[in-house]
């Protein structure tokens, strides 16, 4: 028979937080590691998409996607000035 592992909850989260990622640069045409860039810059992983897991994961794919590229671009917008150069 089959064990089976479990997968912890920060696992589950992060296999989210990749698929984000992935369906956010799918949907504007470039690269996973380029859009994990942006996020990263931004703190949008750290600050919105792992912290707010469970309202996110409720949230159809479509309109998921459109809330992540737009937070995205409002949070870069708004620390266009901060960025270290």
């Amino acid at each position: 028979m089959e064990k089976w592992n479990q997968l912890s909850d920060d696992e589950i989260k992060m296999g989210f937080v990749a698929s984000c990622i992935e369906s956010a640069a799918e949907r504007i045409g470039c690269g996973c590691d380029e859009m994990l860039d942006r996020m990263e810059k931004v703190g949008l992983i750290d600050n919105y998409i792992y912290p707010h897991y469970e309202a996110l994961h409720s949230e159809d794919r479509h309109n998921l996607t459109d809330n992540i590229i737009e937070t995205l671009k409002r949070w870069e917008a708004n620390n266009a000035g901060n960025y270290e150069r």
